[in-house]
């Protein structure tokens, strides 16, 4: 009786060490429901991402360089989070960039201003002090950080991380399906990796 005990355990042991392997050679995630994505006809890809999280500007770089080189059937959209005050008024400054269409100016630049320079970047009149010094006219910074959009974008950034299980950043989300970061691919110069095995697989389903 204790031999088939202790072959029972060793089974379960295997089993489990199995698992765990799988789960660690996969490096995502499969989210269930999966999420519907803004256009059908591409492969999207959501970067999760907070200004004042040092390993979202380490993981810029690497995500820039990535982002260059995309196929043309993949879409690539940031995401700001929001699980604070403060995480939230980093995120409509990113909403407001957005809405002016100057990402491409400024979110580099927000991110140093943030890591680096520790400058307080939270109320209007001092988000509107940035984006004046990168070429905004004022009063259209101000219309477009008190506008609807940039409302509306903000009321739905506090319960989107929750709809795909994000809990911390920098986190990608494929395809609405599949979610992964710095813990479960390993690093983030593997989290690349493992989108890039990802959308391959997503594009020979379609």
């Amino acid at each position: 009786m204790l031999k088939k005990f202790t072959q029972a355990g060793l089974l379960i042991l295997l089993f489990s060490c199995s698992a765990l392997l799988k789960a660690e050679s996969v490096g995502y995630e499969t989210l269930s429901p999966a999420q519907p994505t803004q256009n059908p006809d591409k492969i999207e890809v959501i970067e999760f991402f907070w200004y004042g999280c040092p390993h979202c500007y380490s993981f810029e770089p690497v995500l820039e360089k990535w982002v260059a080189n995309l196929p043309k059937n993949v879409q690539f959209i940031r995401q700001p989070a929001v699980f604070s005050d403060l995480w939230g008024k980093h995120a409509k400054a990113y909403f407001t960039a957005e809405a002016l269409a100057v990402v491409d100016k400024v979110h580099a630049d927000f991110f140093d201003a943030i890591q680096n320079k520790k400058q307080n970047l939270e109320t209007e009149d001092q988000l509107a002090k940035f984006f004046v010094a990168h070429g905004v006219n004022e009063a259209d910074f101000h219309n477009a950080y008190n506008s609807f959009l940039v409302d509306a974008k903000m009321r739905q950034a506090t319960a989107t991380a929750a709809r795909y299980g994000v809990s911390g950043v920098p986190a990608l989300i494929v395809n609405g399906k599949y979610k992964t970061n710095g813990p479960l691919a390993g690093s983030q110069e593997k989290m690349i990796e493992v989108v890039d095995r990802l959308i391959q697989q997503e594009s020979a389903a379609k």
